[in-house]
């Protein structure tokens, strides 16, 4: 039986078309972008292609508000540390409790060299308090940093709104849009918000890829300094093939977008379906505005740990939540800034599709996972009635 992934959040499969669209610009179309001789200017309408399809897919007004970066850790550090750098008597941030670490690490990290962050905390459904936003917001913010969507639960933040409020104080807005871009429209140029941060591998693309869209004629500063490539905001030799495969990945994302997503939340609505009616589970997060995608569901009283085992045991891989966080033991932080009851807290299991996600794995998942779950319950009962007696042999003595 073929294996079944149902971890898209964490990351995707290079789509056949993307990896083929890369292969000639490992070996024939070698050039370095930078070069005068023919080698270099061969790649070069290419790259300017890929900047076109990105443009296309998150509705950039120029092209050459496209950053090409490493990923989206680079493009979140160097939107926060340039609103920094560039807005003189600005030292506060404003972000969210249930950003991914490459913001919330920052902001600590920054908070030791006397900049001060405003944490803005999110309701049951993983919702911002948006009151607690607008008092946060003052004419000493740099940036607010708000996530698009969340990796662990879907929800769908305010962005444009948050922009908005953001602007009216004089600060910029910055929002991580890695589960958002490829997955749900977006249209920058309808918006206020300043810088954008997007990952490859997230939408069908390629590793070690992505970019930072930085609004024109925002002030900037490079995190990277070296050569003139990236019109000076990002230097160092461009990778070209991760490039072409990041501008692949965006072009077939802006094609076919709307069709998948209802096809995928379709099979998301049947997997949740069919999970809640096993009991003694609840979903996390908001129910209707969430990525069509994501599913993160908890299990009261048992281990999500245990779960995750013996579904990838079966051929079946979904995640505890963050990818980031893989190896912890402890409950991730936006559950805990959900306040999720203490009874669902370690059952939380995250199921991400894509547009490869097939009916057939849907029923697969849901053939499997009664006898996981009920056997995982039977052992938490046998522990529980142990735990008892051992309590009254403690008082009898």
């Amino acid at each position: 039986m073929r294996p079944i992934y149902l971890d898209n959040n964490a990351t995707t499969r290079a789509h056949p078309l993307v990896v083929a669209a890369m292969l000639p610009f490992f070996s024939e179309k070698f050039g370095n972008a930078s070069s005068a001789h023919a080698f270099g200017s061969e790649v070069a309408p290419a790259l300017k292609q890929a900047r076109r399809n990105l443009q296309a897919l998150i509705g950039a007004a120029f092209d050459h508000e496209i950053v090409f970066t490493s990923g989206a850790t680079e493009s979140d550090n160097t939107a926060i540390l340039s609103a920094l750098a560039v807005q003189e008597g600005r030292d506060e941030i404003v972000t969210t409790a249930v950003e991914h670490p490459a913001v919330l690490s920052l902001a600590e990290e920054l908070g030791r060299r006397g900049i001060k962050t405003h944490v803005i905390p999110v309701d049951a459904s993983g919702r911002l308090d948006i009151e607690t936003y607008r008092n946060a917001l003052s004419r000493r913010t740099s940036i607010a940093s708000v996530m698009w969507a969340n990796n662990e639960t879907g929800t769908i933040f305010p962005v444009k709104c948050l922009a908005k409020m953001a602007r009216s104080v004089g600060a910029l807005f910055h929002t991580d849009a890695v589960q958002a871009v490829g997955r749900i429209p977006i249209d920058l140029k309808t918006t206020d918000i300043d810088m954008l941060s997007l990952s490859g591998h997230k939408l069908h693309g390629p590793k070690g890829i992505g970019a930072l869209y930085v609004r024109k004629d925002i002030k900037f500063r490079p995190l990277i300094f070296g050569g003139a490539q990236e019109r000076r905001r990002r230097a160092g030799t461009q990778n070209v093939p991760g490039i072409i495969g990041l501008g692949k990945a965006a072009e077939l994302a802006a094609a076919h977008l709307i069709q998948e997503q209802m096809q995928i939340g379709t099979l998301r609505d049947r997997l949740e379906q069919g999970i809640l009616a096993l009991g003694g589970c609840m979903v996390l997060g908001h129910l209707k505005n969430r990525l069509p995608n994501t599913s993160n569901i908890a299990f009261e009283h048992l281990e999500a740990e245990a779960i995750v085992h013996h579904l990838n045991r079966n051929g079946i891989a979904v995640s505890l939540g963050s990818a980031c966080a893989s190896g912890s033991m402890e409950p991730s932080h936006v559950l805990r800034a959900m306040r999720v009851p203490p009874a669902f807290l370690r059952g939380a299991v995250r199921f991400s599709l894509s547009c490869e996600t097939a009916p057939d794995e849907i029923d697969r998942v849901l053939q499997v996972l009664p006898d996981i779950t009920a056997k995982q319950r039977a052992l938490w009962r046998a522990c529980q009635d142990r735990a008892g007696e051992s309590s009254q042999l403690a008082e009898l003595l």
